[in-house]
């Protein structure tokens, strides 16, 4: 089903980007020209994280009147795919922006990247450097001791051009040779020491195909792309502020007419999972998940299938602001705003979980009747439905207790509760198996109370969801929990020197055989439900006609929420 997407930008809160792209623009700097651009490498699928970037990107360009560039920085052959290019696309439009035909590529600019190279040699700013990477990185120092010159530093502009254009020709083999920016091996900014601008790489590239045997570092074809398609704000995450020096460095000495400037914001780091894409890439090819979709996944794939929508990861993004300062967000706070968002859209339904059945021994038999049900309290829109009833129906397993526990106020031997939209019921009598295990309830129920409420004015303390026996479809639902059983399982597992999969909860995944009332039963895939009282579900591509498979969004508890309102007392 295509996803319904209000693309309507949220007010962006102010923020120290937004202040500098306001104050340039006010100076008429760039005449006043604003252009951004999403930068991502194609290795992988976007996360939540991504998104952060990318409703900056757009969003800093859309309130300013100008463009954001979608840009794939395909420079490793070796990781990239058209299948992460595609599944990039995919995201952005459901995410609910569009770059209007201003996608691009760094494989676009090779030839132009590598005359920016041939220059640097000319200009005696760049050398070939004949070391093995082990070398090479011996001889960078460290962070107190400066690094040391390589041997081949001092060739000349001839036969480094020479090296270079056989490197790019296939006449060695990958490792042999790289090109080095000539800057200062003793700069405190390790990134500064000489970094490699070009690797050799035998491997197909999935746009260029076998054309090129050398390709360039990131760190080299990042800014210069960006001075080629004119960007004016080169938006990065923090990781890139020591890089910033080595950006203006490759835009000055290539001598471009543009010169983008590079601005740091903190990245999305969010409790309780992981974003980094080669760990991500570890648990889809390990198997601990099912893909990259997976919906215990923080990709955008992942939360799309679990039933997230486009609205509330926004709402999330504007939520945290843009900082300086790295700082953790609670996943609690993402779950909020899927559950605001759900709360007001979401139709209701009746599923039970862990079927136990009830028969009415003073419901006639051959009758079913049809109850009108509430579609959405929250949304008068969305008008009432009707739900069969008869003499036996389905409810929790954990809804009843023979020897009720203290503050269980649900269904018990002699007990009266509420059947939600049905009639009141007064449990009379438990059926076993001959084996003991708890096998039906005997009830009974009172006519006189349809609609679930009392005429006498009798109240009971808890009211529950049921279905119909009868008329009950059979669906699976995944229940999904946190991925890890720890906030933080990369700092976990770096300081107890151990794998991070040692900290996967086991418990992420519980899949339940249900019974749902009958208009669930050809659901349209992506639709979003809450199933009262358990929390909000969605339906997943894996399901069939007439065999539907739900997935748990969030359930309907919300801590943070609560612990919101506390602090704002």
């Amino acid at each position: 089903m295509p996803e319904k997407n209000d693309a309507t930008p949220l007010t962006a809160p102010q923020d120290f980007i937004r202040e500098i792209v306001a104050a340039d623009v006010a100076a008429g700097k760039n005449g006043g020209r604003i252009i951004t651009r999403f930068p991502p490498e194609p290795n992988g699928y976007l996360h939540i994280g991504h998104a952060k970037a990318i409703c900056l990107d757009f969003g800093v360009a859309q309130e300013f009147g100008g463009f954001c560039n979608l840009r794939f920085d395909d420079t490793n052959p070796v990781k990239e795919d058209v299948e992460y290019v595609e599944s990039i696309k995919a995201d952005v439009r459901w995410l609910g922006f569009d770059w209007g035909g201003r996608e691009y590529y760094a494989s676009n600019y090779y030839e132009q990247l590598y005359e920016f190279a041939e220059s640097l040699i000319r200009h005696e700013a760049a050398y070939v450097d004949s070391q093995s990477a082990d070398q090479i990185r011996d001889l960078r120092g460290t962070l107190s001791e400066p690094g040391r010159d390589s041997p081949f530093r001092t060739r000349s502009v001839e036969e480094n051009l020479a090296l270079f254009r056989r490197m790019r020709a296939g006449a060695f083999p990958d490792g042999a040779h790289v090109l080095r920016a000539r800057i200062d091996m003793a700069a405190p900014n390790l990134n500064m020491r000489d970094p490699v601008l070009y690797r050799i790489r035998h491997a197909p590239h999935h746009r260029t195909g076998e054309t090129w045997r050398i390709y360039p570092m990131y760190d080299f074809a990042h800014p210069l792309s960006d001075a080629i398609e004119g960007v004016t704000h080169s938006l990065c995450t923090l990781e890139y502020e020591d890089h910033r020096p080595l950006y203006d460095w490759c835009v000055e000495h290539a001598h471009t007419s543009h010169h983008p400037r590079q601005y740091e914001f903190a990245r999305l780091n969010l409790n309780y999972t992981v974003m980094s894409k080669r760990k991500l890439l570890q648990l889809v090819e390990q198997g601990h998940v099912t893909g990259w979709d997976d919906p215990r996944m923080p990709t955008l794939s992942g939360l799309r299938r679990r039933g997230y929508t486009p609205a509330a990861i926004r709402d999330f993004c504007t939520r945290i602001g843009v900082a300086k300062k790295e700082n953790v967000i609670d996943i609690g706070l993402l779950e909020h705003c899927i559950r605001g968002e759900l709360n007001r859209r979401a139709p209701r339904a009746m599923a039970v979980l862990n079927p136990l059945k009830i028969v009415l021994t003073n419901y006639p038999a051959d009758l079913i009747e049809d109850m009108d049900v509430v579609n959405n309290p929250e949304d008068p829109a969305a008008g009432t439905r009707r739900v069969p009833f008869g003499q036996e129906i389905f409810i929790e397993r954990d809804d009843f207790m023979e020897i009720p526990a203290k503050k269980f106020f649900r269904l018990a031997p002699g007990r009266e509760v509420r059947l939600r939209n049905a009639y009141l019921i007064t449990c009379n009598e438990v059926v076993r198996d001959g084996d003991g295990a708890l096998r039906e309830l005997r009830c009974t129920y009172d006519p006189a109370t349809r609609g679930g409420d009392a005429p006498d004015g009798r109240k009971v303390k808890s009211t529950l969801h049921w279905v119909a026996v009868d008329k009950a479809a059979d669906a699976e639902v995944r229940l999904y929990d946190r991925l890890f059983t720890v906030e933080d399982p990369e700092a976990r597992a770096a300081r107890e020197n151990a794998d991070l999969t040692a900290f996967l909860n086991p418990a992420s995944l519980d899949v339940r055989r249900a019974k749902i009332e009958p208009m669930l039963a050809h659901a349209e895939v992506g639709r979003r439900y809450q199933f009262e009282r358990l929390g909000y579900f969605s339906v997943d591509p894996d399901s069939l006609p007439g065999a539907p498979v739900f997935n748990r969004t969030v359930s309907l508890k919300d801590t943070w929420a609560k612990v919101a309102a506390r602090t704002d007392k």
